[in-house]
């Protein structure tokens, strides 16, 4: 799950950019409107904290310009105003949630795995494919109920694929979804991950098939 933090005050963001990647989410930061309307016209994402005072372009400008380009990823602002006339402005502009700060760093979490499950209502929070298991509240994996342990990258691809079960995800489409714009992003580490993936589900039912030219499909295995 890939996420955009909008936020001019560094110490903040590197704190919370650290605490969203210990919770496996991929994170990408701005730290002005202009460079996070340039962001958000070239990259997806899987929802975006926006803070309100920026420098260069407002909280509320981006947002306003999100909505226009028909965007309708997940916002939640992130900000010190708990004036309730700016959180009726906020909704009523477009934004899906408004949380003030200090906040308590469990509650973000949560708010922003509800924001995500929102945009996919026919998602169930437990998602099997055979005998894999994936948990949405928790992001594990498991296996004939055994915790499946993977490295974040290698989750998160797995992630994806689960997410999109039943249909064919791109290389390209891992790409974007598992590096961040600080990354060097690698075609052929999609490939490395996939290979690791096979090993550790080949006791599964669960399979990772490659569509030469198209992607890769997480389904049943037939052969099992």
């Amino acid at each position: 799950m890939k996420l955009l933090l909008i936020e001019d005050n560094p110490p903040l963001a590197l704190w919370l950019t650290k605490i969203l990647k210990e919770e496996k989410f991929t994170v990408d930061v701005a730290i002005d409107g202009v460079a996070a309307d340039q962001v958000l016209q070239s990259e997806n994402y899987d929802a975006v904290l926006l803070d309100l005072m920026l420098p260069k372009m407002n909280g509320k400008n981006v947002l306003r310009r999100l909505r226009e380009r028909h965007n309708n990823v997940p916002v939640m602002i992130l900000t010190a105003s708990g004036s309730i006339d700016e959180k009726v402005d906020c909704l009523g502009s477009g934004a899906d949630d408004y949380l003030v700060k200090p906040f308590e760093i469990r509650e973000l979490v949560a708010r922003i795995k509800a924001l995500i499950r929102r945009q996919s209502p026919d998602k169930a929070t437990e998602m099997h494919c055979a005998d894999l298991v994936y948990n949405s509240n928790t992001r594990q994996f498991s296996v004939n109920e055994k915790i499946l342990s993977l490295p974040a990258r290698e989750h998160d691809v797995l992630e994806i694929l689960m997410l999109k079960q039943g249909k064919t995800v791109s290389k390209n489409a891992l790409v974007n979804g598992i590096f961040s714009l600080g990354d060097e992003p690698s075609p052929d580490a999609i490939e490395i991950y996939v290979h690791r993936l096979r090993k550790k589900l080949e006791h599964s039912q669960a399979a990772i098939m490659t569509l030469r030219g198209l992607g890769y499909l997480l389904k049943k295995n037939d052969d099992s």
